[in-house]
C-alpha cells in the first residue's frame, strides 16, 4: 500500500479517471478487451497510484455493447442501456484483475447490486477505500438508463469532491473541429465551460457537462496513447486541454 500522503509534486490529490470502453479494444486483433492495451492502461494508473494520488475510475462499455447502437437495431432503449451497464461490469472486472496482478489494491463498486462479483456503490465506503490507498473502479453507470458513463464520472467526481476528471480519449485534446477530417483544426490548451458551450464543443454529453460546471469540477481531456500522459497531468505538466469555470 502506498503512503497515504500524496507526493508533493502532484497537482491533484483525488481524481476520477474516465475511460471509454473503446480504449480497451484491440487494434489488429479486434478483441473486445485487448490484453496488451489493458496492461498499458493499468500501468498508467499504477504510476499515479504510487505517487499517493487517490484514484477512482469510471469505465464505459462501448467495446462490448452500447445502448444507443442497440436502439438503432431495434433493441428497446431502456433494455439496451442496461445491457451497456453490464458491459461496463465486464470491463471493470478485467481492469481490476490486471491492476491486482500489478500489485495495486483495487475494489469494484457497482451501481446495480451484484454482490457475488462487486461491492454495491456506497459513497462513504468508496471514500474510505480511497483514503486507504485503494483504487476504486465504478461500474454499471449510475444504475439508471438514459445516463451515460460521462454523467457517471461527473456524478462520482462531484460526490467525492475529486479535484479533477481526467478524460482519456484517442486525440491529444480538444479542437475547434475534428482534427482527423480537417488539417487546419486548432487545439485549445484551456477553455472555460461557457466558451465550450458557446462553441458547441463536444467535451462530454450535456448532462455530464452541466454537473461539472455546477459543481466546479474541471475536466482534462488527453490522449491515452501517450503512455505517461496521466502521470504528466498529475505532475502539472502541459497535457491535453483543460476545461474549467
Amino acid at each position: 500500500m502506498p503512503d497515504k500522503t500524496a507526493d508533493q509534486r502532484t497537482r491533484y490529490k483525488r481524481i476520477v479517471l474516465k475511460l471509454s470502453g473503446e480504449v480497451l479494444r484491440g487494434g489488429k486483433s479486434g478483441d473486445a478487451i485487448d490484453g496488451v492495451t489493458l496492461e498499458k492502461v493499468s500501468t498508467q494508473v499504477k504510476e499515479i497510484h504510487e505517487l499517493g494520488v487517490e484514484v477512482g475510475v469510471v469505465i464505459g462499455g462501448g467495446n462490448i455493447f452500447r445502448g444507443l447502437n442497440g436502439a438503432k437495431r431495434g433493441v428497446d432503449r431502456t433494455t439496451g442501456d442496461y445491457m451497456g451497464m453490464l458491459a461496463t461490469v465486464i470491463n471493470g472486472l478485467a481492469l481490476m484483475d490486471c491492476m491486482e496482478k500489478l500489485g495495486v489494491s483495487t475494489r469494484v463498486q457497482s451501481a446495480i447490486p451484484m454482490n457475488q462479483i462487486a461491492e454495491p456503490f456506497i459513497l462513504r465506503r468508496a471514500i474510505r477505500h480511497l483514503e486507504k490507498g485503494r483504487v476504486v473502479i465504478f461500474v454499471a453507470g449510475t444504475g439508471n438508463p438514459y445516463f451515460s458513463t460521462d454523467t457517471t464520472a461527473a456524478l462520482r467526481a462531484s460526490e467525492m469532491h475529486a479535484d479533477i476528471i481526467l478524460k482519456a480519449t484517442k486525440v491529444d485534446g480538444v479542437y475547434d473541429k475534428d482534427p482527423k477530417k480537417y488539417p487546419d483544426a486548432v487545439k485549445f490548451d484551456q477553455l472555460t465551460f461557457i466558451e465550450a458551450l458557446k462553441q458547441r464543443i463536444n467535451v462530454m454529453d450535456s448532462t455530464a457537462f452541466s454537473l461539472c460546471m455546477d459543481n466546479n469540477v474541471p475536466i482534462l481531456v488527453f490522449d491515452l496513447n501517450d503512455e505517461h500522459a496521466i502521470r504528466k497531468a498529475i505532475l502539472g505538466e502541459k497535457v491535453g486541454t483543460l476545461v474549467r469555470n
